[in-house]
């Protein structure tokens, strides 16, 4: 690697190095500037369009539509390297967020290709010629585009973040983003900082693509002096040339050794060859041995099946003992054909003796027998429905046939609980109880287990109990909230009358479940996918929402008492006689929800938006509304008593027959203590009631007294 070739006079020549000296440093700054700034424009082009999608989702009157999947398989390649969770499902954003988020994706993209054509293409990017910073190749001139990509793609980026990423993925601290951020930046800062070398400090891009980054002033200084110059010029130019050309020939190059020693190549080729050669041929005879072994295994357990067959058949003589070997002996062959025996058996045999052994060989089985229970499942549920509902024996003997599936399942659940059971599907199976009427329903029993990966989608689980279960788990990497949690799927699933308490559902996908009356107290909801679910008269008592998205969702009659709902989205729900009583609804979206009849006392709803929002003859005594969002809000007959109103935005709220002002106390009431009116006097106190809708003289008296605004105020 040589530095460019300057033409300059003998006269210069001294007056340039110490030039060259004196320049170093700010040079030196003027790069990192020139970086600096090109790094700007490309996370401002990003953020500018990002931040205002971020404002437009957050404004109630824009039509919501689903993510880009564009921008969806973008977020989980960048999550998965990074260990950041990352939420499936439905994801609705407002229509002009989707246009700028795909916008504030791809901006950034095209510019950064822009500045590596320019800078392949004149030596400088937008940055560097502000800067009057320019970089070439070692014959002084652009360096080109396939220089520019190792320069910039290999050398400037790959290289220092790769190291950041290993040390920071093996370390103590995965996975602390931030301390991967900070080693991303000394990682990239020391290589522009360069290694020491023949001329000087160099970055190590530099020295990968064979470039350099030059003064562009003093490099048009000496281009016009070397002009004046014309036959010294050319003969030192010439000199130049002959100069690169010799070291290029000394420097060390692979093509160029392949060339100097070809017996020395033929021989590697060769012995690569040879090596493949062996490699294949002994690959192919352990194949071969494997195959043959996995036949001969395979016949021997055809062999043992029929015999075993043989001894189950009614004609057998066989004696009951000798069934139940037999069918304990079938589960421990652990072949597809033994299991699709084992589950039509149980589905067929009526001896209560037989049966118990029947499901201890299944259960022996473990999770491979799933599948085959699975399509048992529904093809008995196919043929209950075909009967009716009336109660005929008949019905009760397919309803027997149906429960013992269902038993059988469950206790493989119970015994294979964690890692065992991850992956095992049991979407659309009926394992709860129906509308039938009658009171031998089988009831689904997974109290305190590990379900975490089990597909429960569509599946019917009603009445089931879950008490204290995990629908989560941490994964491989063995911490939380990463991108390999494994989560359970329970989207569609009916949970009617479910008992969930203190079930850890963090995260899970449960899109369009049916959890109505459901019991849900104390369980672990966060950052859960609740899109139009319906929660009707589910009881959330204590339970953990936060950050959980409930889009479109039914909570009507629910109670929510003291449960946490901070920053969750609830988007158009309806919690219509809803209970919220000391509830946090902290910077939670609640634009156009429906809060008709519902009790919020002394409730958390500071800094929500409450836009659009029907809060009409709700119990809103004691709650905090401060900094509140609450533009075009109906509070028509509500009781807003002590409630905290500093700092919320009230314009366009319907105030028709709502209560500011606590009632006088009644003198014969001696259990109800109702505060002075003096000490509620700072609710309303520089909140501008001028837009707000609907407010009669009495309001108007007590929004001027106690130190609100409005132009009819004195």
């Amino acid at each position: 690697m040589t530095s460019p070739i300057v033409r300059r006079t003998s006269n210069q020549s001294g007056q340039s190095k110490k030039s060259e000296r004196a320049n170093s440093l700010l040079l030196g700054s003027r790069r990192f500037a020139a970086w600096a700034a090109e790094i700007t424009l490309v996370v401002t082009s990003g953020l500018i369009p990002f931040g205002i999608g971020v404002y437009a989702n957050s404004r109630s009157d824009l039509n919501r539509v689903p993510l880009n999947p564009v921008l969806v398989v973008t977020e989980r390649a960048i999550a998965r390297p990074l260990a950041l969770p990352v939420s499936y499902g439905i994801r609705n954003v407002a229509w002009p967020t989707n246009i700028l988020w795909t916008i504030a994706l791809l901006a950034p993209v095209t510019l950064s290709w822009w500045q590596l054509y320019l800078l392949a293409k004149t030596g400088s990017t937008i940055g560097k010629r502000w800067l009057k910073v320019r970089v070439v190749n070692e014959q002084g001139k652009r360096p080109g585009l396939g220089a520019v990509v190792i320069r910039e793609g290999v050398g400037r980026w790959t290289v220092p973040i790769s190291i950041a990423y290993l040390l920071w993925r093996y370390s103590f601290a995965f996975p602390n983003l931030g301390l991967f951020t900070f080693l991303s930046l000394l990682m990239i800062v020391g290589e522009g900082i360069g290694l020491p070398s023949r001329r000087g400090r160099r970055a190590l891009h530099d020295q990968l693509a064979g470039t350099y980054t030059i003064d562009a002033v003093l490099a048009s200084n000496n281009k016009q002096a070397q002009s004046a110059d014309g036959n010294e010029e050319a003969e030192e130019w010439q000199e130049g040339e002959e100069l690169a050309a010799d070291r290029t020939s000394q420097s060390p190059n692979l093509w160029r050794r392949i060339q100097q020693n070809p017996n020395l190549t033929l021989f590697g080729v060769g012995l690569t060859s040879m090596t493949a050669v062996l490699a294949t041929l002994i690959g192919t005879q352990v194949y071969i041995q494997i195959q043959q072994s996995q036949r001969a295994t395979k016949q021997i357990n055809s062999q043992q099946f029929l015999e075993l067959v043989k001894q189950l058949t009614p004609n057998s003589g066989a004696t009951n003992e000798q069934r139940q070997s037999a069918i304990l002996a079938m589960g421990g062959l652990n072949d597809p054909q033994s299991i699709k025996f084992l589950a039509d058996l149980l589905v067929s045999e009526t001896n209560p003796s037989l049966l118990d052994t029947i499901q201890q060989s299944l259960t022996t089985v473990g999770p491979q027998a799933i599948p085959e229970l699975k399509n048992k499942n529904q093809f008995l549920v196919s043929e209950l429905e075909s009967v009716g509902s009336t109660a005929t024996k008949d019905r009760e003997l397919r309803q027997g046939r149906l429960q013992r599936n269902q038993r059988t399942i469950n206790k493989i659940l119970s015994v294979y609980s964690g890692k065992k059971i991850e992956g095992v599907d049991l979407s659309s199976t009926q394992l709860g109880q129906s509308g039938t009427s009658g009171s031998s329903f089988f009831n689904l029993v997974l109290d305190n287990l590990d379900l975490s990966g089990v597909k429960f989608k569509s599946a019917n689980l009603n009445q089931a109990s879950f008490k204290g279960s995990r629908f989560r788990g941490v994964g491989e990497d063995g911490r939380w909230d990463t991108y390999d949690d494994v989560m359970a799927d329970l989207s569609q699933a009916q949970l009617q009358q479910a008992n969930l308490t203190d079930a850890n559902l963090s995260r899970v996908l449960m899109n369009r479940i049916d959890l109505s009356r459901a019991t849900l107290n104390r369980a672990n909801l966060s950052n859960a996918r609740l899109y139009d679910a319906k929660l009707n008269s589910t009881q959330l008592v204590g339970a953990d929402l936060r950050n959980a998205v409930l889009e479109k969702a039914s909570l009507t009659g629910a109670d929510l008492g003291d449960a946490k709902l901070n920053e969750a989205n609830l988007y158009a729900a309806r919690l219509g006689r809803a209970t919220a009583i000391g509830t946090q609804l902290s910077f939670a979206n609640l634009t156009n929800t429906d809060w008709q009849g519902a009790d919020l006392s002394g409730a958390y709803l500071d800094r929500a938006n409450l836009s659009n929002a029907n809060l009409s003859a709700t119990r809103l005594t004691g709650a905090v509304l401060r900094s509140a969002q609450m533009e075009n809000v109906n509070l028509q007959n509500a009781d807003l008593s002590l409630a905290d109103l500093r700092g919320a935005n009230v314009a366009g709220a319907d105030f028709k027959g709502a209560i500011l002002a606590p009632s006088k106390q009644d003198p014969a009431d001696q259990f109800v203590q109702t505060p002075d009116l003096g000490s509620v006097s700072a609710v309303v106190q520089g909140v501008d009631f001028s837009q707000a809708k609907n407010l009669d003289a009495k309001q108007l008296a007590y929004i001027c007294t106690q130190g609100g605004i409005h132009p009819r105020c004195p």
